[in-house]
């Protein structure tokens, strides 16, 4: 760990850039219908929708429903588990914009019961809903992909090799297309200096790093930033271990001109075709905070126009977009800058962590916007070195998010694809709480391994209905055209404090699927929870440490695999019931093979 990195990241991260003119906000009803049903261990809350909402901000004891390590507290939809908590008042107000929520309900008070009934599954297999949304697909995070280029090594594992890796393993097991990341602009490729007063680019750097991307079977997100030290109003204010520079332009139409550069450059390289299909532009990174943008916000909105306009300049049928925005932020004002200004907006893009991402939908809807909405950002944390990812609470919290955000966003990009990743210093252990998918040395996390079942699902989503005590199960189903049925079911909460588990909240599952026909098929029962699928416990049972050493590494590799439950089985006819118990944290997926 960087410890000067750290510290100023902790002293700046809660500020902000500056404060807007809030745009114009709905005026919201407040939430009708709120009904709160008791569970072992739970309360389970549910409301009747309010038009305009993007979320809806739960209250318990008068007190806003919220955790320290979560950066918008607001749900998307009209559902929320309460767990680790006795009785209460509930009550839930509808939200418009990050800091517009309409009035509280009416109160209604509960209290968790005190044993579970079980939570009962049914799945038709003969009833398809949908072609099955893949939000995780479209984007993955990454270091600043000049790190691709590093030589060195990290806990013995060398950087850019395993680097490179990693994108491999996003784009072959996760069927990943894009990659997001910082600095791409960063003077360490050296993209533009100033020689007797004159600009010189220098695109060689960025060659490097995206002939590797390219080459993997990805294409870039071009996240345009940060700024070179040259072209920098004030170089001082710097970000990250490796100094990244936030500050505005010293001179807008020389960043303007630098942009176009830069797209004209790529579009010679790649094919302007390549880059109007399947390449995008996103102005900035969360310039909504001060550690990420000395400038004011108005100077951010003259920065995207002249970048917008930059882009657009060179093929106006390339994709420019943002705010990139922190925790939500500046949505509602970025629209209404673009409708004044005229600059493009393509798509909209924003971040969240510790809950899933809130439904945008309505706010485009009011300002006539037919845009993809992209989460550039997104996992179980947002803090560096936070252990709560790297365990099966992690599998559950990624599939909650992308059953949530399937079919109403474009992309729900999980921050990031490895642990070789240097923002406030490189790991300083196997296990410190990264917020990659993989481990230093490529190891598959629970999270990793979640994703991957989400990924074989079939494309014929399936009908699937839960009743009892549910709780924090969820179910995904779906059909392969030549006959696989795939239900993936989880167990899960928002309660941080209860990510090592809360036996309390365990289910017995019965499962039942329906509509087969009748043909031999081949069960399988694959299982992630703390004794499976899990290779931070399996580093722990051989003593954990630091960094694993010589043969260490062949065992982790051994033991990191996804874990049958039980022997797989034959099974025939037209229904199948089974019954199983699912702790929570834990995932099961039951795939029938014919």
């Amino acid at each position: 760990m960087n410890t000067a990195a750290h510290r100023d990241w902790q002293d700046r991260i809660g500020q902000a850039s500056g404060e807007l003119a809030a745009a114009s906000r709905p005026a919201l009803e407040a939430p009708s219908g709120l009904r709160a049903v008791p569970g072992a261990g739970q309360v389970t809350l549910t409301w009747d929708p309010v038009p305009g909402a993007i979320g809806y901000l739960v209250h318990r004891d008068g007190v806003p429903v919220g955790q320290p390590d979560v950066d918008v507290p607001a749900v998307p939809s009209c559902r929320y588990v309460d767990t680790g908590h006795g009785a209460a008042a509930y009550a839930v107000a509808a939200v418009s914009a990050m800091d517009a929520a309409g009035p509280l309900s009416p109160a209604v008070h509960a209290g968790p019961a005190g044993v579970s009934e079980g939570a009962c599954v049914r799945v038709d297999a003969r009833r398809v809903t949908r072609e099955l949304p893949r939000p995780w697909a479209y984007m993955v995070g990454s270091e600043h992909l000049s790190y691709l280029l590093n030589t060195g090594e990290t806990g013995g594992r060398p950087i850019g090799e395993e680097l490179t890796e990693a994108l491999r393993i996003m784009r072959g097991e996760l069927g990943v297309e894009t990659v997001r990341a910082h600095a791409i602009l960063c003077d360490d490729l050296g993209v533009y200096k100033e020689v007797d007063g004159r600009a010189v680019y220098d695109f060689s750097g960025v060659d490097r790093v995206y002939d590797t991307v390219v080459g993997l079977g990805l294409r870039p997100i071009v996240e345009l930033g940060f700024m070179p030290r040259d072209l920098a109003a004030d170089p001082a204010k710097t970000v990250f271990g490796y100094e990244a520079i936030v500050s505005p332009p010293k001179d807008y139409e020389a960043w303007g001109d630098l942009v176009r550069a830069l797209v004209e450059h790529l579009a010679g390289r790649y094919g302007i075709h390549e880059l109007v299909d399947h390449w995008a532009f996103e102005v900035w990174n969360e310039p909504n905070l001060a550690v990420f943008w000395s400038g004011t916000p108005e100077e951010y909105f003259l920065l995207y126009d002249v970048t917008a306009a930059a882009v657009k300049n060179v093929h106006p049928g390339l994709r420019v977009g943002g705010p990139a925005s922190a925790a939500n932020g500046w949505v509602e004002e970025l629209l209404a800058h673009v409708a004044e200004s005229g600059a493009a907006l393509d798509f909209l893009s924003t971040h969240t962590y510790g809950n899933a991402p809130l439904d945008w939908r309505p706010t485009l809807d009011r300002h006539r916007r037919d845009i993809p909405i992209w989460w550039t950002e997104w996992g179980p944390t947002p803090t560096h070195f936070h252990g709560i990812g790297d365990g099966p609470y992690g599998a559950a919290f990624l599939l909650h998010g992308m059953k949530s955000a399937a079919g109403r966003i474009g992309a729900l990009s999980h921050w990031v694809a490895s642990d070789h990743f240097e923002e406030l210093g490189r790991p300083p252990r196997l296990f410190h709480g990264g917020f990659g998918l993989l481990t230093v040395g490529n190891l598959r996390k629970p999270r990793f391994h979640a994703l991957a079942l989400a990924a074989r699902l079939g494309d014929a989503e399936l009908a699937a209905t839960l009743d009892g005590d549910v709780a924090g199960v969820e179910v995904w189903a779906a059909r392969h055209d030549d006959g696989r049925i795939g239900v993936l079911l989880w167990n899960g909460t928002l309660n941080q404090a209860q990510a090592a588990g809360a036996p309390e909240l365990t289910r017995t599952i019965t499962l039942t699927i329906d509509g087969l026909d009748g043909r031999p098929r081949t069960l399988t029962h694959h299982r992630i929870d703390h004794a499976h699928s899990n290779v931070e416990a399996a580093w722990q049972s051989m003593g954990g440490g630091d960094w694993p050493a010589g043969e260490q590494w062949d065992k982790l590799r051994a033991a990191n695999t996804l874990d049958e439950l039980e022997p797989a089985t034959a099974v025939t006819g037209d229904t199948l019931t089974l019954r199983f118990a699912l702790p929570m944290p834990g995932v099961s997926f039951i795939e029938l093979t014919p």
